[in-house]
């Protein structure tokens, strides 16, 4: 079964490639020839998700499935949730943006956090979405060199590392993407005849 993972962010293909059965050959957005920025105009996460993969499904004809994922921080009322890749700017700069949000908490004693994930999926004429949640907090500075994003501020409950100090498979396990993701492959096992995830 081929499935286009509508997106060009490496990391997000690098951390989805490594949850999928080898039954499942996952094919980049640069593998079928999309170069143009796909729109994320909704004002939901999981509009932007079903956005991604409906648009290609359009254009380019095949089966795919999307994700969107924001960061919610409690005491900023949810923010920056949708607009978390742009926080500090459409130049969708990680360092800039980690650095508007500890700005921001300056002077929070609530610093609770959670990362939300919504794989939207495009397969045989019909949409279906999976939410991935993962709970924790921001920290007070930088940690680790792994991950993207906002990784190396947010530590996960029960965890004293940050994901940005956890590595691949450690972080899958836990992560809104990973929880997502294998919601994902367990529909597609269920529903299509394809063994259950190695």
């Amino acid at each position: 079964m081929k499935l286009v993972f509508a997106t060009n962010n490496e990391n997000k293909i690098k951390e989805i490639a490594a949850m999928m059965p080898a039954h499942i050959e996952l094919l980049s957005l640069k593998d079928i020839g999309c170069e143009e920025d796909i729109p994320e105009t909704s004002e939901t996460i999981e509009g932007n998700a079903l956005q991604k993969s409906s648009y290609v499904k359009e254009k380019y004809g095949y089966d795919c499935f999307a994700d969107d994922t924001g960061l919610e921080v409690t005491a900023l009322d949810g923010a920056p949730g949708v607009y978390s890749a742009r926080y500090a700017g459409d130049e969708k700069d990680n360092q800039a943006n980690m650095a508007k949000l500890l700005q921001e908490l300056q002077g929070k004693t609530d610093r609770s956090a959670r990362f939300k994930t919504v794989i939207a999926l495009e397969l045989e004429g019909r949409q279906y979405t999976f939410t991935g949640i993962c709970d924790g907090k921001i920290i007070f500075e930088q940690r680790g060199e792994k991950g993207f994003g906002y990784d190396p501020v947010f530590q996960p409950e029960g965890y004293s590392k940050t994901f940005a100090e956890l590595d691949l498979q450690e972080k899958s396990e836990i992560s809104h993407r990973g929880r997502a993701t294998r919601k994902l492959i367990d529909f597609l096992s269920q529903n299509n005849n394809i063994p259950a995830r190695d």
